[in-house]
């Protein structure tokens, strides 16, 4: 009689501890398939590049990006002090049509301020500040298929490549 009460106890148990997995499974599987914006620097021929335009695509195949803002950080001025400033894109652009929303495969353009933090004049600019610097974009949007959870995402870190000619911000390999 204990014997049967104990194994009935350990099948609920066994069953139980299933049904867990498979839930946790498949929240690690939506989660590893969310969409994720990626970004690139557009090739700027004249000015400064604290005012280059930036590139975000949505590369997931499945899933639209609603409620889309971006922000810019600048991370650190190495050698400056300078604390870790958050400030909201400007000047973005979506594709017609789609305000606030990239569906699988479209991109959108946007600029970051950050002439605004140095308070520098449009033909003023101190270039060993910009090769100093370090930036990363913050991307918050709508949960897809549930609106009322937000996601946010930072990507890697951004520095400027004097390799390319002309240079742009390009993707830290380290970071």
């Amino acid at each position: 009689m204990m014997a049967q009460g104990g194994m009935e106890t350990l099948q609920s148990l066994i069953v139980f501890l299933a049904i867990l997995v498979v839930i946790v499974g498949a929240g690690i599987g939506a989660w590893a398939i969310r969409p994720v914006p990626s970004y690139a620097s557009e090739e700027q021929k004249a000015g400064s590049p604290f005012d280059a335009t930036f590139t975000a695509e949505n590369p997931s195949p499945w899933f639209a990006m609603k409620g889309l803002k971006f922000s810019c950080v600048l991370d650190h001025v190495r050698a400056s002090g300078r604390e870790p400033t958050l400030i909201e894109a400007t000047d973005v652009r979506f594709p017609a049509g789609s305000m606030g929303e990239l569906k699988p495969g479209e991109s959108a353009t946007f600029k970051c301020p950050f002439r605004a933090l140095f308070g520098l004049p449009p033909m003023n600019e101190d270039y060993g500040v910009v090769q100093r610097s370090q930036i990363y974009f913050h991307a918050s949007y709508d949960l897809p298929f549930v609106g009322t959870i937000r996601l946010s995402d930072n990507s890697a870190p951004f520095a400027l490549n004097t390799r390319l000619l002309p240079p742009r911000w390009t993707s830290r390999p380290d970071g």
